[in-house]
């Protein structure tokens, strides 16, 4: 194998699988990636037999080959060479990689692609092909309330259901819930209910752009997203994603309309001063009025009140202020609508009848 490319080139694809790479792996091959060259282009693969990830990009070629070789030293060693000079990349026996580029000189030891893992086949028969944007937007709004708790394994996805012409993601992690269902703008495929592991779906957010189409093809228990130029094929989680169906309050009467930025803003302000002992932050709702407060025992405490609109009772409630954070950083409406039956009721803002977000409220110190 020997092939020629620049700096910009190459990093910007190694940059794409880095994170399919196994951090923690007894197996030294899937420390590696997979480079194969196919008349003027590269095919890198990382993979951690959960996700794997291939990104294609041009290069000039001179003998089409493959090897793999040390992920993270290879990428190290691209981002220190200097920026303008063409990068002179081969193999010869014993699978010794050799990197030149003007007067530099490395030889790196790699493994043979036969030890690499090979990929499933994916057939064309249940596939989705869907803007880029609208499952970007889909995942922003849900993955953030993913569990990071390993115990409860089928709260650590995002929950897909494709069912009557729409599609709908749901995250949880027991104490906040985003859903969020749009139409399908593309012509519909046979029902689906699959989780989707958090890394694939952080690693899909990261690569996903504004512009093109993502194909999405499903196999019994794998899925696969072709962006063209990048392909991740991961496994699913396996088990029943619990009724989060029951948990969504019916809409109240009365409503809180408050600007968007400045609730965010206040709740920010609050969370300085919480700590893993006094998680809550405090919200009092009266007549067009809310204060957001927080007093925390040998720190400090700190009052702020905004402006809302809102004619129902009296209510003090206690948030998780980083719950409260981390729906309103995404949300792009200049007011948002917060709805709270009572003190020791769910929080929940709507969106149209697109996105629902519930939090559960924590008790007042």
């Amino acid at each position: 194998m020997k092939f020629v490319t620049t700096k910009d080139q190459i990093t910007k694809t190694l940059q794409k699988v880095q994170n399919a790479v196994s951090s923690k792996t007894t197996l030294p091959i899937l420390s590696n990636m997979l480079l194969e060259t196919y008349k003027d282009l590269v095919k890198i693969t990382a993979t951690d037999l959960d996700m794997g990830i291939s990104s294609t990009t041009p290069i000039k070629s001179e003998v089409e080959g493959a090897v793999t070789l040390p992920a993270k030293k290879f990428l190290d060693i691209m981002k220190e060479l200097p920026d303008k000079c063409d990068i002179s990349i081969s193999t010869k026996k014993n699978n010794i990689i050799t990197i030149e580029c003007d007067k530099i000189v490395f030889k790196i030891i790699g493994l043979p692609k036969e030890e690499f893992p090979q990929p499933p086949n994916f057939t064309d028969k249940d596939m989705l092909t869907l803007p880029q944007k609208f499952v970007k937007d889909m995942i922003v709004m849900t993955s953030f309330a993913v569990s990071h708790d390993e115990t409860r394994y089928v709260l650590n996805g995002v929950l897909c259901e494709i069912k009557n012409k729409s599609i709908k993601l749901v995250a949880t992690d027991g104490r906040r819930l985003a859903v969020i269902e749009k139409e399908l703008p593309t012509q519909p495929i046979p029902e689906k209910k699959i989780i989707i592991p958090s890394k694939t779906v952080q690693e899909l957010s990261r690569l996903l752009q504004d512009e093109g189409e993502v194909k999405i093809s499903f196999d019994e228990n794998q899925i696969l997203f072709d962006l063209k130029d990048t392909l991740i094929i991961s496994r699913l989680i396996e088990g029943e994603f619990p009724n989060y169906e029951q948990v969504i309050p019916k809409e109240t009467k009365e409503k809180i309309i408050v600007d968007r930025d400045a609730l965010l803003s206040a709740t920010k302000r609050a969370s300085l001063l919480v700590n893993p002992d006094s998680m809550t932050v405090k919200f009092d709702i009266s007549k067009n009025k809310m204060s957001i407060s927080k007093n925390t025992p040998y720190m400090g405490e700190v009052r702020e009140e905004l402006g809302v609109l809102y004619k129902g009772k009296d209510i003090s409630v206690g948030f998780n202020p980083y719950y409260i954070i981390e729906v309103l950083k995404n949300i792009e409406a200049k007011d948002v609508s917060l709805e709270l039956a009572d003190s020791d009721k769910p929080g929940v803002i709507r969106l149209g009848n697109e996105y629902t977000y519930v939090v559960l409220p924590m008790q007042i110190a």
